[in-house]
């Protein structure tokens, strides 16, 4: 007979909008063991497995952590109240955890005793966006319990909610009927219940005892801080930036390149100092669409996207937002685990603004191949290649823009731009595979633009610091024969060191911020370094704070506008290190 082994959760921390899948393994009638689901519309030996979602709910009222929303709220910020702050932003849950965020705490005082709002009503004028997200006022969850009508989660149709039973000060809302579940800001400090059985066709009867988990209380999710443009230099004559983020002008396009960190990498033994429900894929999935939807770039340049999010999430949500969608996954030659999990690049362009004219792939696998044939001893090309070969690639894809800033005198020329999108995944200590691949790549973009006279986008996370070797290769054009790195060539392919040239007019996107003149940019230019023109960072983890990710376009060709405000200072860099959701950088330029 049917009968259910094991129920679980990756995370048994709950977070409004992020949908729940339990684990369920199931034996089945010949033995044999499973985890695939066995409906009622298509029993197995007689048997189906039904589920259900309940809410419980105490008659003691729960307050949860402004800060650590996993922890129980212990005090409660005086100050928030009189000031008419959301409730929710008022609770901590120790004396320590009120004074380490009082920096950022009191940005909410100040905020609140500055703003004036014509109709007096400061509160939902500063703070409404809290309360839309579902972590505002926590009061409101606490009573609303059973005041709908109807509920629908999951695949499940609408259906009348009930209250299933009252026990010990304790009353069970039942919430939903499918095995998948999204909490909503309705559960937010309630501890939910899953409960799966094994149920007879014929009679509609459970057979044998239900399996059952509780999860730890349901919090909000956190309301990241949007990040402005910040305008660069000629703006006013080139185009016009709406409210929505969008810049309306004859020849202006936005584009943003993220590594998104893969789920495979997103581990708990890689990132302990993360919670583990802020690591979780179904959390950071919606995290992200939002971010990336929120930029409302016209060309998407994505790192680190897994086959199997690429074809089930990524390219059917940003379909709904009008992109179309163009994938390379990586190699596997060196990569062992599931296919589908291979990451690789995606670009993303808006429909209405580009057409898709051409597609290059390149795979440095390829390239190390016909490296060795041609460079390397016999006797040494096992062990060249197995020093080239990491299963890396880059999309090319050649654009062209619905939109034309052209004059009278070309009416008719097409507007062609070239954009690449990559990921130099090498480790730290293979410098001369990290210049070889950043090199193959800029000479497959000099025959491209040999062949065309065609703007260029080089975009991607290149594992380089600012000053290293492949770095200066991208932004200078050339790699100075004395730079340590190219001590590290023990297959002599980095030799001559002369050829480590391009001829690609390339600029930093970031480095305008130096050059440009604008409001904001005084305080962008304290978040850069003036040795290298770059950041201070596009990547915080515990372990390593620096830039990496980068923008670079043909200066000859292609003008900067607007650049999103980094947005990041030491105090923000702490509070990444503490809980990063997403542990990648993004860069976005329009």
């Amino acid at each position: 007979m049917l009968s259910v082994l094991r129920v679980h959760l990756p995370s048994d921390i709950p977070i409004v909008g992020c949908e729940l899948t339990p684990y369920v393994l199931l034996r089945r009638p010949d033995k044999t063991v499973t985890t695939d689901d066995v409906p009622e519309s298509a029993p197995l030996d007689g048997h189906f497995l039904r589920f259900k979602w309940y809410r419980i709910q105490s008659d003691k009222k729960v307050t949860v952590c402004s800060v650590h929303p996993s922890e129980q709220a212990t005090l409660q910020c005086l100050g928030c109240v009189k000031a008419k702050i959301p409730v929710a932003k008022s609770y901590h849950c120790s004396p320590k955890c009120f004074s380490d965020a009082w920096q950022h705490h009191r940005v909410l005082h100040d905020r609140a005793a500055s703003a004036v709002n014509e109709n007096g009503n400061e509160e939902e004028e500063i703070f409404g966006r809290f309360n839309s997200s579902g972590s505002g006022v926590l009061n409101a969850s606490l009573t609303g319990s059973a005041s709908s009508t109807s509920l629908t989660n999951g695949s499940t149709p609408l259906y009348p909610a009930a209250v299933t039973q009252r026990s010990g000060g304790e009353t069970w809302f039942e919430v939903g009927r499918s095995k998948t579940y999204t909490p909503t800001a309705d559960d937010i400090g309630h501890v939910l219940k899953f409960e799966c059985v094994v149920v007879d066709a014929e009679t509609k009867l459970p057979v044998g005892h239900s399996s059952t988990l509780l999860t730890s209380r349901v919090i909000p999710a956190p309301s990241p801080s949007p990040r402005r443009l910040i305008p660069v230099s000629g703006a006013d004559m080139l185009g016009n930036l709406h409210s929505d983020g969008r810049i309306t002008s004859s020849g202006s396009f936005t584009v943003l390149s993220y590594n998104i960190l893969s789920d495979s990498y997103a581990s708990s033994e890689l990132y302990s100092y993360c919670p583990s429900w802020a690591l979780s894929w179904p959390y950071r999935r919606q995290n992200l669409l939002r971010e990336i939807v929120g930029y409302r770039a016209d060309i998407v340049c994505l790192q680190e996207v897994q086959n199997d999010h690429f074809e089930d999430f990524f390219a059917p949500e940003l379909d709904k937002h009008g992109y179309q969608a163009l994938y390379k996954r990586k190699t596997n030659e060196v990569y062992s685990g599931n296919v589908h999990t291979i990451d690789g690049c995606a670009t993303f362009f808006r429909r209405d603004r580009f057409s898709h004219v051409k597609k290059y792939e390149v795979e440095f696998n390829k390239a190390a191949q016909s490296l060795t044939e041609v460079a390397v001893q016999t006797t040494q090309k096992k062990a060249a290649l197995n020093r080239l070969v990491k299963d890396n690639v880059a999309l090319i894809v050649v654009l062209e823009a619905k939109f034309s800033n052209q004059g009278a005198e070309n009416p008719g020329k097409r507007q062609l731009l070239c954009v690449a999108n990559t990921h130099v995944n090498v480790p730290q200590e293979l410098k001369d595979v990290k210049i070889w691949q950043v090199h193959t790549l800029l000479k497959g973009l000099e025959k491209i633009a040999a062949s065309a006279d065609i703007p260029m986008l080089v975009c991607g996370d290149f594992n380089s610091v600012p000053g290293s070797a492949p770095h200066s290769l991208l932004a200078m054009g050339k790699v100075d024969p004395m730079h340590t790195e190219l001590l590290v060539d023990p297959l002599a392919i980095l030799r001559p060191h002369s050829k480590l040239t391009h001829q690609l007019p390339l600029v930093s996107a970031y480095s305008s911020f130096l050059r440009g003149v604008g409001l904001g940019l005084e305080q962008q230019r304290r978040k850069m370094d003036p040795a290298t023109n770059e950041p201070l960072f596009t990547n915080c983890t515990r372990d390593f704070i620096g830039t990496l990710d980068y923008i670079f376009y043909t200066a000859d060709s292609l003008t900067l506008n607007f650049g999103v405000c980094l947005g990041l200072g030491a105090d923000t860099c702490k509070v990444l290190e503490d809980g990063d959701e997403n542990g990648r950088g993004s860069d976005g330029y329009r």
